[in-house]
């Protein structure tokens, strides 16, 4: 079995934040993607413009945006850290009912941006799910995961 150095613990085993104060800064990239499956008519009324609470991915991608900024607000050991740019993508697959979700965010700094993408994914996904759920109560938010990550000692990771 691999062991893992598990640095958001202390000697003692209590939580702690990384210190990342002796890190070389580096220019960081992250993307990461999830779903979110609907009924049919759930997504032709997104497509139409005809859900009541407005336009759901444009409100999903501002509201995505304003996740990855606040995340070290809201996962505890993460760090807060000077986004440089921040985008999310929507591909509709009218197929199989369900709408994917991708961030990407770039950053120079001393620690990665995975989380900030990631929060992305997840809160454009809850978004959708809020201004659809009159509608649709039966929606699925899932395979929300890491595509890439470049920059810092680890360099480049891809899924």
């Amino acid at each position: 079995m691999m062991q893992y150095n598990l640095t958001h613990f202390d000697e003692d085993g209590k939580a702690r934040m990384v210190d990342v104060s002796e890190k070389a800064e580096t220019k960081r990239t992250a993307l990461a993607e999830g779903k979110i499956r609907m009924k049919a008519d759930t997504l032709s009324l997104i497509k139409q413009g005809r859900i009541e609470k407005g336009d759901v991915l444009g409100v999903a991608r501002v509201a995505g945006i304003m996740a990855a900024k606040k995340t070290s607000d809201i996962i505890p050991m993460c760090h807060p850290i000077m986004i440089s740019g921040c985008c999310l993508n929507f591909k509709i697959n009218d197929k199989e009912s369900y709408i994917t979700i991708e961030a990407e965010a770039k950053t120079t700094g001393k620690t990665g941006i995975e989380m900030e993408v990631l929060t992305a994914v997840s809160a454009a996904a809850l978004t959708i799910y809020d201004m659809c759920k009159a509608v649709d109560r039966g929606m699925i938010i899932e395979d929300i995961h890491l595509l890439k990550k470049d920059g810092g000692k680890s360099g480049e990771w891809i899924y």
